[in-house]
């Protein structure tokens, strides 16, 4: 189980469209197509957005719900909610009823940025805020509907925020990191930035990194020789490893699943996917 490595996918994230790359699913049932080929690529968890028809971002339970069902009917692959990102938090934890096994929780505030420097200027530039109060109310509504917590990670300091959650009684181990690396105001994309953070993680936790955009592949690498595991997606990269625009998320994962193979490690199915984030069973991974 020590040499498995759990392959997450990012399937459409909140911000990228369908001229970005024309891959980009935007409904409940194109969402649900993605999620099948990335679980027949090897991918054990799917992370997820939701998007209205048009492609804008939307928290509405009925859509997340409507997610829910067409993946069901497609794969058994586990779901986790994203939680992060504007509007107000009633709506960005309502559709944690549904009961999703995983969900993402944001440790911590950062400058959030992309620099054009052809341009000299900022594709996009804000503060992106989570207070002690916002990431304690989510992990208390993680707990209440037995959703475990994906802990999203954009610098050191947001690592070693759990501590206040364990304190409080809302974390149950095996702990589940994840390290979003290559965005400006936050930690940088390298190896050695990623080995610092997978020594801050308690024992016995899992880890995996999240590389933006042409970082993905290095990063993915330095993870599994670290013992890490790795999220791939079009919500966080176009890219194959060649350079080439991906046609699927499903290509995405195939290719980080012939990297975990290169590495002497072996890709986690959903049923070793749920052993290893939940060995004592519970939570909603059934």
């Amino acid at each position: 189980m020590a040499d498995q490595v759990i392959l997450s996918c990012a399937l459409t994230g909140a911000v990228t469209t369908k001229k970005h790359c024309p891959a980009i699913p935007y409904t409940p049932v194109e969402i649900a197509e993605e999620a099948r080929r990335a679980h027949e690529a090897g991918a054990a968890v799917v992370h997820i957005h939701a998007r209205n028809d048009d492609g804008s971002p939307t928290w509405s339970a009925d859509t997340f719900a409507a997610i829910q069902r067409e993946i069901a009917a497609r794969c058994p692959i586990l779901i986790n909610w994203s939680t992060g990102g504007a509007g107000p938090m009633t709506e960005r934890v309502s559709h944690l009823a549904l009961r999703p096994a995983i969900a993402a929780l944001n440790m911590g505030s950062m400058n959030y940025a992309k620099w054009n420097a052809a341009k000299q200027q900022f594709a996009f530039n804000f503060v992106f805020a989570n207070s002690f109060d916002d990431i304690v109310a989510f992990a208390r509504a993680m707990k209440e509907h037995g959703v475990k917590p994906e802990m999203e990670c954009f610098d050191v300091g947001h690592t070693n925020s759990h501590k206040v959650l364990v304190d409080l009684g809302l974390l149950e181990g095996p702990f589940h990191f994840s390290f979003i690396m290559g965005v400006l105001g936050g930690i940088p994309a390298t190896a050695r930035h990623l080995a610092f953070q997978a020594e801050q993680v308690p024992a016995g936790s899992r880890w995996k990194v999240i590389g933006i955009s042409r970082e993905q592949w290095p990063l993915a690498m330095a993870a599994l020789s670290l013992g890490g595991d790795v999220r791939v997606g079009l919500e966080d990269n176009f890219y194959l490893p060649t350079g080439e625009m991906a046609k699927s998320n499903g290509e995405l994962v195939a290719a980080a699943a012939g990297l975990v193979k290169l590495s002497g490690r072996t890709v986690a199915s959903v049923a070793d996917a749920k052993k290893l984030l939940w060995p004592s069973g519970g939570g909603n991974q059934a």
